[in-house]
């Protein structure tokens, strides 16, 4: 009888255990590189202009049995923009674009996180110049294990497209680019 209770406390622990694995939070690495936040928009339908935001932080959970206890956070200092051309930064710091005077940041937080194929589609409220919308990103798990730190990490990629004139950005730039697309990669670290 002594063994039969050993043997089920130990079953017990160890799926209490793992279910503790499963539901985790994780805080986004910046500090080691390892997240990039970057956009590209067609360029007069010729070619592409890619940029990313240089400062931005923020946390997600992850837990592959119960979705529903997936979030994503993100705040974005909108200041930090950076296409690789000073006069075009200054452009879409300005009031045409971004406003960072007025908005400094932007934010996503998701409201939904949901299977879509072998990867998910993450649902969530993206603030941007002033105006919060809708927006579904596709998201994909590309990796989880144990670090040679002693850390826990788990790195996604994922994809959206926004239209410029739904977040009040009413400058024209052309048919060809109306809709930025969106590119993350995040690798997060997970808290203790």
């Amino acid at each position: 009888m002594l063994k039969k209770n050993l043997t089920a406390l130990a079953a017990s622990m160890l799926l209490l255990s793992s279910v503790s694995v499963l539901a985790a939070n994780y805080k986004i690495d910046k500090q080691g590189q390892h997240a990039f936040v970057e956009f590209r928009i067609k360029h007069l339908g010729y070619s592409w202009v890619y940029g990313s935001f240089k400062d931005f932080d923020g946390s997600f959970s992850f837990d592959e049995t119960d979705l529903t206890k997936n979030k994503v956070n993100v705040t974005i200092n909108t200041a930090s923009v950076d296409t690789n051309h000073t006069e075009r930064d200054k452009h879409l710091r300005s009031s045409a674009f971004l406003n960072v005077d007025k908005h400094k940041q932007a934010t996503f937080k998701s409201t939904e996180v949901k299977k879509a194929g072998d990867g998910y589609a993450i649902i969530g409220d993206l603030t941007l110049n002033g105006v919060t919308k809708p927006v579904t990103l596709d998201a994909k798990l590309i990796g989880q294990g144990n670090d040679p730190w002693g850390n826990y990490r788990a790195g996604f990629e994922a994809h959206g497209n926004i239209t410029l004139k739904d977040f009040a950005i009413k400058t024209d730039l052309g048919p060809a680019s109306q809709q930025v697309e969106l590119i993350i990669s995040v690798e997060g670290v997970r808290e203790k």
